[in-house]
């Protein structure tokens, strides 16, 4: 059976398309925006076929920036970014049994703005495929240069974008990613390569960025947002050397202190704080301190609400069962010209793909990236304990940018959104703020005041301003 799967996608091999999206079913009437879906095959034998969305900027997609934006994971689908964070149509949640599920136009979306690609990756990610069975092989550094590969195919079928302010984006792991992908395209125009990509900077929101010390600070974001006593905090801090991740099996002290801080934590949502922990519901038991978001998977959410219960605590995975109907209706597949067989099942996240994460300190690549004139923007969910804030602002200090503009708040609609820094060198800019009250990642939980931030950033305007 696998051998004839692959020789059928192999009928498809090195065979890039685009098609344009007029209608998409669950939502009344044709699409008042340009969209477009396509594959574009990378590799040396175009083994690996990238799905992507683009969707043209509302406004003036002639002028505007073009940002290619990359979903976390390692293996979340750019559909889940589309729907549920910065694109330009959402689910109608209000409307939750309705078939197919009902679409409306998101009024935040970041296509406001900028026109957008979405791109599903690394390979096995969402409707992305490959035609060998080696080809699905892939890592951190594999997945950075398949989509630089992918953004020089892509501009040379979309040549109209070529002079467009290009930024790369994206959220969670993908803020390992997006660094990389960016220094392949700056090294790309170094090097002469064609095209040459306009490529002004680059954002992440909540990224893992300095792995270890990402996720050690969730220690120490807890003890601020009093989930952890004093005692327990500096006890731990103490025993364990601030390293709660690499801990000596000997060290029984640390071992005790970290016992007491998950039993503290174990029923606390770390994605965002305030919400119920719906990890309770799986039969797995979960740590604090591993890397992954910390909240329920999709599969035993979807198995949970099979069961009867009389009293089912309101869960945000409640939110995702609404793209596991829609992205898996044949109807739907046919408007997004998806080639059928290629993907056996869609899912929203694919945790059994074949990748390493052999790249766990991107510093470096911000370093560089910042000394060759880059701008970039750093923004962080303040109630985010997966990759809290105070991690963020460490490796952040480790650039050792001066500081041009402190520590205040930006506002709006004459309310505080959040808090801002900018940092300059010689060259570049760097902007890192807070989204206040969300969780990870910000655009699903406060989408107003983050269409605001990537507008003001976008202009060039501080984020204080009132653009």
């Amino acid at each position: 059976m696998l051998l004839l799967l692959l020789l059928f996608l192999g009928s498809f091999h090195g065979c890039s398309s685009q098609s344009i999206v007029r209608s998409l079913p669950g939502y009344d009437g044709d699409l008042p925006f340009y969209f477009e879906t396509g594959y574009i095959g990378v590799g040396e034998q175009e083994e690996v076929q990238l799905f992507y969305y683009f969707a043209a900027s509302e406004n003036r997609p002639e002028d505007d920036p073009l940002l290619l934006w990359l979903t976390g994971g390692p293996g979340c689908s750019a559909l889940s970014g589309l729907i549920y964070e910065v694109g330009p149509f959402t689910f109608d949640l209000k409307a939750p049994h309705t078939y197919p599920p009902k679409l409306v136009l998101n009024p935040y979306s970041w296509t406001k703005v900028s026109s957008m690609i979405f791109v599903d990756a690394p390979v096995g990610t969402g409707f992305s495929y490959s035609t060998t069975q080696q080809g699905y092989d892939s890592s951190a550094t594999k997945e950075s240069m398949d989509l630089y590969e992918f953004m020089r195919k892509w501009l040379q079928t979309h040549p109209k974008f070529s002079t467009n302010p290009l930024y790369i984006s994206g959220d969670s792991y993908s803020g390992i990613i997006v660094p990389m992908v960016a220094y392949h395209i700056s090294n790309g125009n170094m090097e002469g390569l064609f095209p040459r990509m306009n490529l002004q900077g680059y954002t992440v929101g909540n990224p893992m960025t300095l792995a270890d010390s990402d996720i050690n600070s969730r220690v120490e974001y807890a003890f601020y947002k009093s989930l952890l006593s004093i005692e327990l905090y500096e006890s731990a801090r103490h025993h364990c050397n601030g390293d709660y991740i690499n801990v000596n099996q000997g060290n029984a002290a640390c071992i005790d202190d970290l016992k007491l801080i998950n039993k503290c934590l174990e029923n606390i949502f770390i994605g965002m704080i305030l919400e119920p922990d719906c990890a309770t519901l799986s039969p797995e038991p979960r740590r604090l301190l591993r890397r992954e978001l910390g909240s329920s998977r999709d599969e035993d959410f979807l198995n949970f609400t099979l069961k009867p219960r009389d009293h089912i605590t309101w869960c945000r995975s409640y939110n995702y069962l609404a793209i596991y109907i829609w992205a898996n209706d044949e109807s739907v597949q046919d408007a997004l010209h998806i080639r059928m067989g290629t993907v056996p099942k869609w899912t929203r996240c694919n945790y059994s793909i074949s990748f390493s994460e052999n790249v766990n300190d991107t510093v470096d690549y911000h370093r560089q990236l910042l000394r060759r004139g880059y701008r970039g923007l750093v923004y962080s969910g303040d109630h985010d304990m997966v990759f809290p804030y105070l991690g963020t602002l460490k490796w952040i200090g480790l650039l050792n940018l001066s500081i041009t503009s402190e520590w205040q708040p930006w506002t709006v609609d004459g309310q505080v959104a959040g808090y801002t820094i900018k940092y300059n060198d010689t060259v570049s800019q760097l902007v890192f703020a807070t989204v206040l009250g969300a969780g990870h990642t910000a655009p699903e939980y406060n989408p107003k005041q983050c269409l605001a931030m990537i507008r003001r950033w976008l202009a060039h305007f501080p984020l204080t301003s009132h653009l």
